[in-house]
């Protein structure tokens, strides 16, 4: 079973694209679940994204270096994405941000691959709620 707020993360990052939203719910999760460091580093992606999307490139690499510092942490949720691409992917895009002075590039977004059937179920047929006081600490 997957928590409404992971599912929420999952519409707002491959739907929407709003990785500043996407970071709010997950957040939530996060802080719910202990502070993951595996699920930081989900948070730290998204809002790497939102940095780069922004303009603001030392943020995006800090928040990119960070995320993948702490993505092969563990974690006992069900995931049901294919993290390690996502994560390949990141550090892909890190490389690029730390040559951006002598290359630039315009900002493009990351899909997380979703690999089990009901999640990516979950995820289309989403109806956000966002985060609500009974979620808050």
């Amino acid at each position: 079973m997957y928590d409404r707020l992971y599912i929420e993360f999952l519409y707002y990052f491959n739907m929407e694209r709003d990785y500043y939203e996407c970071h709010e719910v997950l957040e939530e999760y996060w802080l719910r679940e202990g502070k993951n460091k595996w699920l930081q580093s989900l948070l730290q992606t998204a809002v790497a994204l939102h940095h780069f999307r922004n303009g603001n490139i030392n943020g995006a690499i800090k928040l990119f270096e960070q995320a993948l510092d702490k993505c092969q942490d563990s974690w006992d949720g069900k995931k049901g994405i294919h993290d390690e691409k996502l994560f390949s992917e990141a550090a892909s895009y890190l490389l690029k941000l730390k040559n951006y002075k002598e290359r630039p590039f315009p900002f493009y977004d990351l899909t997380i691959e979703i690999i089990d059937p009901t999640l990516q179920t979950l995820v289309n047929h989403c109806i956000p709620e966002g985060v609500k006081e009974e979620d808050k600490f």
